[in-house]
């Protein structure tokens, strides 16, 4: 999972090449007061002093800071390549390539970027400035530092200063994909914390906020913060960390980071001790790593759909400039026309375009039914989850407190119930892939078949908005009769299916023949009359049973069998010990199974039971497999098809919607340019996550 987090820092830098925010990205954004050590305890994951100091407002615009941790070969072939003088360097992207390896440099750099874009009056701008740290001191992290809460304005800062901070603070830690830091000093009340506050104005179940508790040497004599590190005062989902920071003679007298840390960890050994693995910028820089990249990952799906969608988007912008239109209600009935037989032609296999490199439209929807749902419900095992002690308990229970002659037929109907109900998740999964697909169709036909389309954005989206609405229409009627059709096999268990009956008159056979043998196997001292007398009778009502209807599977036991003496089983459920001596019995304890070995009777019935459900769930798969491809070609696909252009033709073709679905860009050169790139862009992030994903199986 570790190089998770070198991917988005590509991805961050495919979407800088753009000036593009559109992909909110993951990453840790930092929060607030002013003089909270926001910046200490960034320049203590940094490991540098690269922040500017001051008083007052000092981080004026957002610094997105991307640290890259490099190995010693990464590192030396690196400074090879770039005549590199030093293990550590910064660049910034508004330098393009040059290179820092002076870190009071690189603070200069940011505070001259500041003053450049936000003036010299301590303004603040939204504008945010990157730079990337790379280092083989630090972990990969994401982190945005924005600036310090404030209430009143100072000297000649806008008058709606503290509204200007607090809107650029909402912009970034509304991002659902960002981890909030809420830094708080120790020495101020917890309670009153504006940075938890803010926090848990976007964040209100704090599951993306991690607190961070500074300044734990500067608290009053006698205090300490071992109940809000504990949690105790404000409790936060992803924790709370303390740590200590360097004092303002710390940094004048230019006390190295290092040392600070060593600093840290012996104020927390001696303060804190039980806390000290939990605490300090060590494991705070270990945490946001772990976090960051759980997170990652879970946002990497709706990333890499996100991206497909733009992908999309911006592929068909840039296809759709064309000349000027004379007869708008021509020409827009026209592309509609065109458009539904198009989506028509698709599913039908008879469109112009044909794919060559992926099954699409009908085909995928063919092979949807017959290879992926078919092989999965081929692959649902029909005693899947059942164990021989299910079988038998259910066995028992049907029973009562009356022992039973016959297996229960009540226990069957439970078992294969249960076991049917299986087939009811890749059904509707089957609807879902369907669904899916002829939703991938409005994409393939806006490519591939209708390049005039693409040249009116609004029509485009509308179609879109259309299809997807009659889709989305169909989608739950579609499911419903797919349940249904898993719900009418699970509503009457019909023993007198033919193929049901044949099954039960076979094991019927199967049955009788072995008792056949068994008579064989008698010894000589058992009275042969009689036991064939018996085995007679028993015979007599199979046959009778079977001849009656082949159905009734309860024909396949024996009436009134008995365990011979030195098979007779132990009990299944033993009684406590305390029970077997005499004491006391306690109703109330509830016999745990163990496992032990069946009697010949037992392993019979469970047998039985367990061909029967095997032969019935076949019977059903082969219904449910046969039937849902039907019913989702009926109520989706075909309905799709047969009312698409009258739906469209009812949506769009009015007077009132002429102008605005047929009105072209003025600056459609530039905008084709800028659609160009936009589109480079995410075609090489959808490749960065197409690499991650088949390195790291994602």
């Amino acid at each position: 999972m570790e190089p998770l987090i070198p991917v988005i820092n590509k991805l961050q830098d495919v979407f800088n090449t753009v000036g593009a925010d559109i992909i909110q990205l993951p990453q840790i954004v930092v929060v607030g007061t002013q003089s909270s050590g926001k910046s200490s305890v960034l320049e203590s994951l940094v490991g540098r002093d690269i922040l500017p100091r001051g008083t007052g407002i000092v981080t004026r615009r957002p610094l997105i800071l991307q640290l890259v941790h490099i190995d010693p070969e990464d590192r030396r072939k690196t400074s090879e390549e770039n005549a590199i003088d030093g293990e550590e360097w910064g660049k910034f992207l508004h330098t393009k390539n040059k290179i820092y390896t002076d870190f009071e440099e690189i603070r200069s750099e940011i505070e001259a970027e500041t003053d450049r874009i936000s003036g010299n009056n301590k303004g603040v701008s939204d504008e945010s400035i990157h730079l990337k740290i790379f280092s083989p001191h630090v972990v990969n992290l994401t982190l945005v530092d924005l600036p310090g809460i404030t209430k009143l304005p100072v000297g000649d800062q806008p008058k709606d200063i503290e509204f200007q901070i607090k809107e650029l603070i909402i912009k970034y830690i509304s991002n659902p994909n960002s981890i909030i830091l809420a830094v708080t000093a120790a020495n101020t009340d917890m309670a009153t914390s504006e940075a938890l506050k803010v926090a848990r104005d976007v964040d209100p179940d704090g599951r993306r906020t991690l607190a961070v508790v500074t300044k734990l040497d500067l608290m009053d004599a006698g205090t300490d913060a071992m109940d809000i590190l504990m949690g105790r005062v404000i409790p936060v989902k992803l924790g709370i960390i303390g740590v200590v920071n360097r004092s303002q003679l710390d940094i004048n007298q230019r006390k190295c980071v290092a040392d600070a840390i060593r600093d840290e960890y012996a104020f927390l050994q001696k303060k804190y001790p039980s806390l000290t693995n939990r605490n300090g910028t060590k494991y705070l820089a270990r945490t946001l790593n772990r976090l960051l990249m759980h997170h990652i990952r879970d946002c990497l799906p709706e990333l890499k759909t996100r991206i497909n969608v733009l992908s999309a988007q911006y592929q068909s912008l840039l296809n759709s400039y064309g000349e000027p239109v004379d007869d708008k209600n021509s020409m827009l009935l026209q592309l509609i026309t065109k458009f539904a037989a198009e989506y028509c032609h698709t599913i039908e296999g008879t469109a112009k375009y044909i794919e060559t490199t992926e099954l699409c439209g009908g085909a995928r929807i063919c092979y949807i039914f017959h290879e992926t749902f078919g092989r999965t419900l081929e692959s649902v095992d029909p005693l899947g989850g059942l164990s021989t002690i299910d079988v038998l308990t259910a066995i028992r229970n049907a029973t009562g407190p009356r022992p039973a002659l016959f297996v229960p037929e009540v226990s069957f109907e439970l078992l294969v119930k249960r076991q049917v109900k299986r087939l009811e998740e890749p059904s509707l999964r089957c609807v879902e892939l369907v669904h899916e697909e002829m939703q991938r169709i409005i994409q393939h036909c806006s490519n591939y078949s209708t390049q005039e389309l693409l040249r009116f954005p609004k029509l485009h989206d509308a179609i879109v908005e259309v299809v997807t609405a009659l889709l989305r229409k169909r989608l739950p009627v579609t499911n419903e009769m797919v349940h249904n059709l898993v719900a009418i096999e699970l509503a009457y268990i019909n023993t007198k299916h033919p193929d049901f009956a044949d099954a039960c008159g076979l094991m019927n056979n199967n049955i009788e023949e072995q008792r056949r043998n068994r008579m064989r196997d008698l010894p000589s001292a058992v009275p042969r009359d009689k036991a064939v007398a018996g085995g007679s009778q028993s015979g007599q009502n199979v046959s009778e049973q079977t001849d009656s209807g082949m159905g009734n599977w309860r024909g396949m036991l024996k009436k009134g069998e008995e365990f011979a003496a030195g098979d007779r089983p132990a009990a299944l459920y033993p009684l406590p010990a305390m029970q077997q001596k005499g004491y006391a019995v306690n109703l109330l304890d509830v016999p745990v199974p163990v496992s032990r070995k069946l009697s010949a009777r037992e392993q019979r019935d469970c047998e039985v039971i367990e061909r029967l459900i095997k032969s019935y769930f076949l019977i059903v798969r082969k219904n449910i497999q046969d039937s849902v491809p039907k019913a989702v070609m009926h109520f989706l696909v075909n309905h799709v098809k047969d009312s698409l252009q009258s739906e469209l033709v009812g949506q769009l073709y009015k007077a009132a919607l002429l102008d605005d679905l047929l009105t072209e860009s003025e600056d459609m050169a530039q905008r084709r340019n800028e659609a160009a790139d936009m589109l480079k862009a995410l075609q090489k992030a959808s490749q960065v996550i197409a690499e991650i994903r088949e390195t790291h199986m994602w």
